[in-house]
Formats: C-alpha cells, sequence, structure tokens
C-alpha cells in the first residue's frame, strides 16, 4: 500500500491533487517538505476555484510551481497582488530575487 500524501492544518489533500503528486516523486518529495499550513494554502488555492478547467490547471500549477521551488500559492496574506495589505518585507525580498534572474 502507498505511503498516504501528507494534508494540511485542516484540509485533506483532494484526488486530483493527490494523484498529481503520487505521479511526481520530485513534486511530492517537496509537497512532504511544507509546513502543514503550507500545504493547507495549496490545497484551498486548488479547491476554491468554481471551474473544473481552472481546477485542472491549478494542480497543475502546483507539481510545477513546487518543483520551481514555490513554497506557497500565490494570492495570500502578503503576496504582491493583494492590495488591502502593503507587501511584507519578506515577500519583498523574494521578489527581488526573482528580478535578479
Amino acid at each position: 500500500m502507498a505511503k498516504p500524501i501528507l494534508g494540511g492544518v485542516v484540509h485533506s489533500v483532494p484526488a486530483d491533487l493527490s494523484n498529481a503528486l503520487a505521479s511526481d516523486t520530485k513534486a511530492l518529495a517537496i509537497w512532504e517538505t511544507l509546513t502543514p499550513l503550507s500545504r493547507n494554502e495549496w490545497i484551498c488555492w486548488v479547491t476554491f476555484v468554481k471551474k473544473e478547467e481552472t481546477r485542472k490547471d491549478h494542480v497543475k500549477r502546483v507539481v510545477g510551481e513546487l518543483k520551481e521551488g514555490i513554497r506557497r500559492p500565490c494570492c495570500w496574506l502578503g503576496c504582491i497582488h493583494r492590495k488591502d495589505k502593503k507587501i511584507s518585507p519578506s515577500v519583498m525580498g523574494i521578489l527581488n530575487k526573482r528580478k535578479k534572474k
């Protein structure tokens, strides 16, 4: 029996995300290093969308972005796309690193 994929703080991994992670050993290894809160944010980011095609895109992006080193999804607290909060110093540091690449 395969080892279960770790869930988040309050959410378990939905089947589509679980299957995508299970089929990519590199993404799964990174997933297992995330904190439960980070995993929870990815799960929420996948499940909050309304259209099935958008959800499929989000699942695919989770795998790809994990392998790129992105450990949290976009548009959560501190994200540059949120206009209700100032960009945090840690996010600003990450953005500056990305600009240099």
